[in-house]
């Protein structure tokens, strides 16, 4: 009976052992994940190019669409990205125009869109903000959107806490 007690007491101590190790690997793997990533090597101070970022499939054809039409319709275009999205505007103007990714569309954001003719579609908290949602196979209106893009970089344009054309 000694005998029986002191096997089964040996078992109990090393499965103990074994759920206590799995628990110590289980704490180590968590902090693993939730740890801060090291720093990555500084980042050039020189100016690069900006890059539209965070744009997959169709949106990036869009957003290449765009891009292009912008910088044939305002030769000498100042382009930036703040908060992962890029914006237009024009030396000693300010900021005319932004794009954002949304999961179904891309949002042109006039900023000063209330001033143009005709406004386009898209209300905004702001007054002078107009917006132009584009969804994934909507055709898109060359010439209107090059005359509101036009209308636009002449109008004083955004500046408030945003990089400096």
């Amino acid at each position: 009976m000694k005998a029986m007690a002191k096997r089964t007491s040996k078992i109990s101590a090393k499965v103990a052992r074994k759920a206590a190790a799995k628990r110590v690997a289980a704490k180590a793997a968590k902090a693993r994940k939730t740890a801060p990533k090291a720093a990555s090597k500084p980042q050039s101070r020189r100016a690069a190019k900006p890059a539209l970022l965070a744009m997959p499939g169709w949106k990036r054809d869009v957003g290449r669409h765009l891009d292009a039409l912008i910088a044939r319709t305002v030769p000498g275009v100042r382009k930036a990205v703040k908060w992962n999205s890029p914006f237009y505007g024009t030396e000693g103007q300010g900021w005319f125009l932004g794009l954002h990714c949304f999961t179904k569309y891309v949002k042109v954001a006039f900023f000063r869109g209330a001033s143009l003719r005709p406004v386009p579609p898209g209300a905004s908290k702001s007054k002078d903000t107009r917006y132009l949602d584009i969804r994934q196979g909507d055709p898109l209106d060359e010439e209107l959107i090059a005359s509101w893009i036009k209308q636009a970089a002449a109008l004083p344009g955004w500046a408030r806490n945003a990089p400096s054309p």
